[in-house]
């Protein structure tokens, strides 16, 4: 199996008055970073008009398919049965965005083939991140 996992979805902009904007999403998870999963959206879905991704736990995710999770930055909930609402909270304010339960929990399951859950301490690769921090400071 492929050590990058993307997967595109639809998912819709909570808008003030109830309005939904509809815009694609690409979901993302890589073996080299087996704790976490990305989510990507275009520029047209964020405030600057350019990509943007956000990075989170891949326990976080699964953790909100059943159940309200996360306490900072990323807030993941169920929302009704088929749909999962993501919350991004910055400075500037906040974002909702919902997406099918269904496409995110076959997401998380294609996630499980590549690195299964307990095991992503095998994956990482200590040595070079610490050499990429380094090097960023």
């Amino acid at each position: 199996m492929s050590p990058v996992i993307d997967q595109t979805v639809r998912a819709g902009l909570l808008r003030s008055g109830g309005r939904v904007q509809e815009i694609p999403a690409v979901l993302r998870y890589r073996r080299t970073d087996p704790l976490a999963v990305r989510v990507c959206f275009p520029p047209r879905a964020s405030l600057g008009g350019t990509d943007v991704a956000w990075v989170f736990g891949r326990d976080l995710l699964a953790s909100g398919l059943h159940q309200p999770a996360g306490e900072g930055d990323v807030r993941v909930r169920p929302s009704g049965g088929a749909m999962t609402v993501l919350e991004f909270h910055t400075s500037l304010g906040t974002a909702m965005v919902r997406m099918t339960t269904a496409d995110l929990y076959g997401f998380l399951q294609r996630s499980y083939g590549v690195v299964p859950p307990g095991s992503e301490h095998l994956h990482l690769d200590l040595d070079r991140d610490l050499a990429d921090l380094l090097r960023e400071a």
